[in-house]
């Protein structure tokens, strides 16, 4: 099972929409993804149209004793499953101020089986949430809007996983960028995507999300533009970025579970 956290202390830079979208791209390509609401806010949550989960089958669970992931049953989506988020979790994160409390998530995932990939959706603060989610990473995406605000966010989110990497999580591997929103009438977007580039080299993927209506349309039933509008520049470019990910990272899907196995012998 490979953790990718999505992050960049930046918000506004299509971490939601990358979240979401890589997940189902993923889903297509016969991996077995589940998707993890990490933001207190929950704006994953409410973008797929699903309502306020109890605390216990939510991503809250993942930082309360004795409540393993293994024992909580993800929603269906399209492609995906998801563990959605509880408003409860702002209440909740001021009981985790212990240094040990970054390291929940990171225990809590390696019990789970179900999965090829798991996909932590961070918001742009830096929370006990957040830290979670980049010390149970192997591999951090950060999304990276051309501009100003949203590259300085994607420099300090680079120290942030360098630190992170010494002190809590020597299992990530890679910190890569994925240049999103990005509008080729724009002059700006230019100069940042090529600085970006210079910066941090093959660490940025070769593909690129441009700005589509597709993306920001809610759909319902937790359905994305892959279900409505699969010929959409949104949706191939991130059908593209899933494929580059897939190859950098080597992800393939693992073999059946056993129950599975029995299911398609009875058939």
């Amino acid at each position: 099972m490979h953790v990718i956290t999505v992050c960049n202390h930046k918000g506004g830079t299509g971490k939601t929409t990358t979240s979401i979208y890589l997940g189902a791209a993923l889903g297509l390509s016969g991996l077995r993804t589940l998707v993890i609401d990490m933001d207190p806010q929950g704006f994953l949550t409410q973008a797929l149209g699903i309502p306020e989960p109890e605390p216990k089958a939510s991503s809250l669970m993942l930082f309360q004793d004795q409540v393993p992931l293994t024992r909580v049953e993800p929603l269906k989506m399209k492609g995906f499953d998801l563990l959605p988020a509880s408003m409860n979790m702002t209440k909740y994160m001021r009981k985790l101020d212990k240094s040990m409390d970054a390291l929940w998530a990171r225990q809590s995932l390696p019990t789970e089986d179900r999965y090829d990939v798991v996909l932590l959706d961070t918001a742009a603060a830096f929370t006990v949430y957040s830290l979670n989610a980049l010390a149970a990473a192997h591999t951090i995406l950060v999304p990276v809007m051309p501009e100003y605000q949203p590259v300085v966010g994607a420099e300090q989110t680079y120290r942030s996983a360098h630190m992170v990497k010494a002190r809590l999580n020597p299992d990530l591997q890679d910190t890569l960028f994925l240049l999103t929103r990005v509008d080729g009438r724009k002059k700006d977007h230019g100069r940042y995507s090529e600085y970006i580039r210079e910066r941090f080299g093959a660490d940025v993927l070769a593909a690129e999300i441009r700005t589509s209506s597709a993306l920001s349309t809610k759909y319902e039933q937790g359905a994305t533009a892959f279900d409505h509008s699969a010929s959409s520049r949104g949706a191939v470019d991130y059908a593209n970025a899933a494929d580059e990910c897939v190859r950098r990272l080597q992800l393939t899907p693992s073999s059946a579970r056993p129950e599975e196995q029995q299911e398609a012998s009875a058939a």
